[in-house]
């Protein structure tokens, strides 16, 4: 029964997607507004269905309806209950249905949120919203269909349908409970549960830009009212796929047993694309807001990350690319790659259709080499740059290669660590000066001023390294560029509150609060920017001065690596509830002979596969993460481990959260009084000019 329910709600959500397109696009060219708002309502419509989809797939995998064939992958009667919650999204067929319930959710939110103060754009983000839906709904109907079920046909022969065959029986629930899969290991643990629905979060709300930048195209309202619309949707998408990027990296870190968190793979690079183009996206809206200016570069970068998310969407599910990462080969990557082929073709069409009848000129032109305007073009072309090079390494050389070469040609770590570099040098120098430059001219004397006391603060830093024993060349340039952008931002949002305690006679932490709440864009971006630079320290750290090692040792013995010694102390074998064999080494951590943690690595074997659990004791300054890598079989008396030491590895993690808060304060609705103070300042310094 919950199968059944759940196919014909996701046909119904499919049917209403499919009318929404097509009464939006006839309402809006006929002007209509019986159909726009029949459209509005067949949109609406698509959530509550979905909701009833995936909630009836949810209740079959908590109930165990092993018949239905998606349930019999992903869980077996050893799984908990949490993981069987977490399986809704664990696999190709439910999470690409968990994929559209997300877009439906962001779909409806644009709708409700912008349908009085932009009606003009609405017929045309119905349509780009609720196409982009229907794509995915029909892939889950026709080719990745998480309600099929197992049935007995003929001379015993086992189905997998949807529909109910003739003469058709269901198999025994039993003996399907036990051949059942169950979840992989891999995705058992907190960063991989919460990884996926981040990156997809992240995913579907770039498409809400998207569609307000086609529907700004296709209506002629090529005002700023479609960025105005999306500003904060784009900064919420930004903030799930940065915190999806951040729980993938804990992920890989803590489960798959290299001693790093990002190692440059396909299906890392294709989440981090979108990211890239989408952070240019962020920055250069904000000329267009303030100067009315690249209005081309502007719809170019929302295109740009549209089509990178649907393109890293088709490079993880289609078997494109081999990656612990990705999803199985299946049979939708043709359709995957021609949905987005056509969208983008139509796009940069209606883009160059609009460009070549003059309507995307700027209001003005570029005045300085200095100014914040010229800076975050640079900026931009960066960005650009580390796309086209990652793209380049992750999917254009190894795809051209096997097309036309017919060799699989895989451009590996050590390219990008040739390449990206440099770019992420210039991004964190830009970080450091582009927020001291004024809008329209800045003349280079200012900018010097400007720039004293961070370039100070970044010098004095570097005198600490120099104490504490750094003597390497580039690190110490490395580590000055990032200083220099987070002391910038610091400096700014003191400068900033000293100015309210002066004039004002505030407190430092009113004066603070105030701050932030009078303009939570400009100093929440800063906060980010602190964030960055602290994760840029942690990657500097734990990527230039890693140490690792391995060795055999017996019980009672010790490996030293620099300052730190283990001692194997102990090996355990025992039986988790869920089954599966945990063997589990006993070690003991010192630190200048003084014990500072007892570490338990261990190996699960599951019936799948054996997965390595790292032991790590972490501190601000490290990690002493070891491996169980092998033991003598019998009596346990010697075993291998793989040690690394990972230099401030954990400001990566803590970096993200302040990444994350920035974010959260940058979004945030200002509150009307606020804005009605500003506006009352900016009317009497208008007066005063004039």
């Amino acid at each position: 029964m919950l199968a059944e329910v759940g196919f014909i709600a996701l046909f119904l959500a499919f049917v209403a997607a499919i009318y929404a397109v097509v009464a939006a696009v006839y309402g809006g060219r006929k002007h209509n507004d019986n159909w726009v708002h029949s459209a509005r309502n067949a949109a609406l419509l698509t959530l509550p269905l979905l909701l009833l989809s995936s909630g009836s797939l949810l209740i079959a995998l908590i109930n165990q309806q092993y018949q239905i064939s998606y349930v019999w992958s992903v869980t077996n009667p050893n799984t908990p209950v949490f993981y069987r919650i977490t399986a809704l999204w664990g696999s190709q067929e439910g999470s690409i249905l968990f994929w559209s319930l997300l877009m439906s959710l962001f779909s409806v939110g644009a709708l409700v949120l912008n349908w009085r103060p932009q009606r003009r754009l609405m017929p045309w983000v119905i349509a780009y919203t609720m196409a982009t839906l229907a794509f995915f709904i029909g892939l889950s109907l026709f080719l990745e269909n998480p309600f099929e079920r197992y049935w007995i046909v003929g001379n015993n022969e086992v189905v997998q349908t949807a529909l109910i065959p003739a003469n058709a029986v269901a198999p025994a629930a039993t003996r399907l409970a036990q051949t059942a899969n169950g979840l992989n290991p891999l995705l058992r643990h907190f960063g991989m549960i919460i990884h996926p629905p981040m990156l997809y979060l992240g995913f579907v709300g770039f498409v809400i830009p998207f569609a307000f930048a086609m529907a700004a195209l296709a209506s002629g309202d090529l005002s700023t009212n479609w960025i105005k619309a999306t500003r904060r949707w784009a900064l919420v998408a930004w903030l799930f796929l940065s915190l999806g990027l951040i729980l993938g990296g804990r992920w890989a870190y803590d489960v798959l047993g290299w001693g790093g968190y990002w190692g440059w793979d396909p299906v890392e690079n294709a989440a981090f694309l979108p990211w890239l183009i989408g952070t240019a996206f962020l920055h250069s809206v904000m000329i267009q807001e303030k100067r009315g200016m690249l209005k081309l570069w502007n719809m170019f970068l929302v295109i740009g990350t549209f089509s990178a998310v649907i393109f890293g969407t088709f490079a993880t599910r289609s078997g494109l690319i081999e990656s612990v990462h990705s999803f199985a080969r299946s049979q939708i990557g043709f359709p995957m790659f021609a949905f987005w082929g056509i969208i983008t073709l139509i796009s940069v069409a209606m883009l160059l259709w609009r460009r070549n009848r003059g309507e995307l000129q700027d209001d003005h032109q570029f005045a300085n080499l200095l100014s914040r305007e010229s800076l975050f073009v640079v900026n931009n072309v960066i960005f650009i740059a580390l796309f086209l090079a990652i793209f380049w390494g992750s999917f254009g050389a190894p795809i051209i290669s096997e097309l036309f070469l017919d060799v699989n040609i895989t451009l590996g770590t050590d390219y990008f660590m040739r390449v990206t570099p440099p770019l992420f040098a210039a991004l964190y120098l830009l970080m450091g000066i582009a927020p001291l430059s004024a809008w329209g001219t800045t003349s280079l004397r200012r900018l010097g001023r400007s720039l004293i006391v961070p370039l100070v603060l970044t010098l004095l830093s570097l005198i600490v390294f120099v104490v504490g024993g750094m003597s390497d060349p580039g690190a110490m340039f490395a580590y000055g560029l990032v200083n220099l952008a987070g002391f910038v931002a610091l400096h700014e949002i003191w400068r900033g509150a000293s100015a309210r305690v002066r004039t004002l006679n505030e407190s430092w932490p009113r004066a603070v609060v105030a701050l932030f709440g009078r303009n939570r864009r400009r100093y929440g971006g800063y906060i980010v920017h602190l964030g960055i630079t602290i994760i840029g320290i942690g990657v500097i750290g734990s990527t230039l001065f890693q140490q690792e090692t391995q060795r055999t040792i017996g019980l009672g013995e010790t490996l030293t690596i620099d300052n730190y010694q283990l001692r194997y102390d102990d090996f355990t074998e025992a039986v988790a509830t869920d089954g599966r064999l945990m063997q589990i080494a006993d070690v003991s951590v010192l630190r200048n002979g003084q014990q500072v943690a007892q570490l338990r690595p261990r190996i699960d074997v599951y019936p799948q596969q054996p997965m390595t659990i790292a032991g790590a004791h972490s501190t601000l300054e490290n990690d002493f993460y070891v491996l169980l890598v092998g033991w003598e079989e019998v009596s346990h008396s010697t075993a291998t481990f793989k040690v690394f030491i990972n230099p401030l590895v954990n400001l990566v993690w803590w970096g993200g959260l302040v990444l994350i808060l920035g974010t959260f304060i940058a979004a945030w609705p200002t509150e009307p009084a606020v804005l009605r103070v500003e506006e009352r300042m900016k009317n009497r310094r208008m007066r005063a000019s004039a």
